[in-house]
C-alpha cells in the first residue's frame, strides 16, 4: 500500500512538471480519479518532497507546478514504456507511415540517451527479448498516404491559422484547386484533412492521398466558431459524413458475447434481451460504411433500423452478386 501510495505521489509529481501552466485540485482529483480531499493530501504531499513545486495564481482558484521538471532518476522510463513506444512506431511504419514512425523513432532515440548507463543497461536485454517476443498484425485495407512536407504544411497552418490550397484529385471535381480553412487531421486505415472550403462553414473530409501541391496562404482562416474535431468524427461510423441516422441492431445469441466486447461506435449502448440476444443502438452517420462493417458479422446480425441502412446492405449485396454472376454460356 505504501508503494501504491508513492506511486501515486510520484505520478501527480510528473503531471505537475509537464503542465506549463499548472494544475488545479480539481484536475489533480479528476486525472488520478480520487477525491478532492485525497487530492488535497497527495497535492501536500508533492509540495514537501518536491520543495521546488510553486503555486500559481489563476483567480478564481489556483494551480500548482514544478517549473524546472524532475531529475533524469525520476522520469527514468520502464521497460514496458519504452517497449510500447517502440511497437506504436513500428505499427505506423508497418502502415505506410514512415514519417509518423520516425518522429516516435526521434523520441524515443531521445529518451534513450537521456537515460542513465546504469539504467539503460539494465533494461536493454528485458526490451531486446519483448520487442523480438510481440509483433503487430497487420489488417486488410487501404495504406494509409503520408508524405511529411504535406502534414507540415498542414499542421502549419493549423497552429498559424491560416488557409491552405491544394490541388485536390478525388471527390466529385477531381483536378480542381480548394482554398480551405484546416480544422484538423484524422489517422486511421486511411488518413483525412477535415477542413471547411472557404465560404462554407461546413467542414468535410479530404483524403490526404488526394491532396496535392499544398501552399499555406497568409489570409486568416479559423474552423468554424463551435468546432470540435473529436465530434465531428464520433458523426459518423467511419470517416463518410452524412445526415445522422439513430442505429439500432440487434446481435444473435451467437455472437452476443462478442458484441458485448465490440466497439461498434463511441455512443453505442448494449441491452441484454431475454433471448440472449443483444440489442445496440448508435447515432452515426456513413451507412455505407456501417453495411461494410455488417457483413464481417455474417448471419449473426439484424438490422432493425434505420431504412437507409437496410438499404445500403440490400446495394451493396446486388452489387456483389452482379460481380459474381456467372456468365450465360
Amino acid at each position: 500500500m505504501r508503494h501504491d501510495k508513492a506511486a501515486i505521489v510520484l505520478d501527480l509529481a510528473r503531471r505537475m512538471a509537464a503542465s506549463a501552466e499548472g494544475l488545479t485540485l480539481d484536475e489533480m482529483a479528476r486525472d488520478l480519479e480520487v477525491g478532492r480531499r485525497t487530492a488535497e493530501r497527495l497535492r501536500d504531499a508533492v509540495l514537501y518532497l518536491f520543495p521546488q513545486a510553486e503555486e500559481v495564481s489563476d483567480p478564481p482558484t489556483k494551480r500548482w507546478r514544478i517549473r524546472d521538471g524532475l531529475s533524469a532518476f525520476q522520469q527514468a522510463p520502464t521497460t514496458t514504456e519504452l517497449l510500447e513506444l517502440t511497437k506504436a512506431a513500428e505499427a505506423l511504419r508497418r502502415q505506410g507511415e514512415g514519417g509518423r514512425a520516425a518522429v516516435l523513432e526521434t523520441l524515443e532515440r531521445k529518451i534513450r540517451a537521456a537515460m542513465r548507463s546504469t539504467a539503460l543497461n539494465r533494461i536493454a536485454p528485458d526490451l531486446e527479448a519483448l520487442v523480438r517476443a510481440e509483433t503487430i498484425a497487420v489488417q486488410a485495407g487501404p495504406r494509409p498516404f503520408e508524405h511529411e512536407t504535406t502534414l507540415a504544411a498542414i499542421r502549419h497552418a493549423i497552429m498559424a491559422g491560416v488557409a491552405i490550397s491544394f490541388i485536390y484529385n478525388r471527390g466529385s471535381r477531381p483536378g480542381e484547386r480548394r482554398e480551405v480553412a484546416p480544422c484538423g487531421l484524422m489517422f486511421g486505415r486511411a488518413n483525412y484533412l477535415v477542413a471547411a472550403e472557404i465560404g462554407s462553414d461546413s467542414p468535410k473530409t479530404f483524403r490526404l492521398d488526394g491532396v496535392a501541391d499544398v501552399q499555406v496562404l497568409s489570409r486568416p482562416a479559423a474552423p468554424p466558431e463551435g468546432f470540435d474535431l473529436t465530434a465531428f468524427a464520433n458523426r459518423s461510423f467511419g470517416i463518410y459524413q452524412d445526415a445522422v441516422e439513430d442505429v439500432v441492431l440487434t446481435i444473435l445469441p451467437a455472437a452476443a458475447a462478442e458484441a458485448k466486447v465490440w466497439r461498434f461506435h463511441p455512443t453505442q449502448t448494449l441491452t441484454d434481451n431475454p433471448d440472449g440476444s443483444v440489442t445496440v443502438r448508435f447515432s452515426a452517420s456513413g451507412m455505407r460504411e456501417l453495411a461494410w462493417h455488417l457483413f464481417t458479422w455474417g448471419e449473426n446480425v439484424r438490422v432493425v433500423g434505420p431504412d437507409r441502412l437496410k438499404q445500403a446492405m440490400a446495394e451493396a449485396l446486388e452489387a456483389a452478386t452482379r460481380a459474381h454472376q456467372t456468365p450465360a454460356s
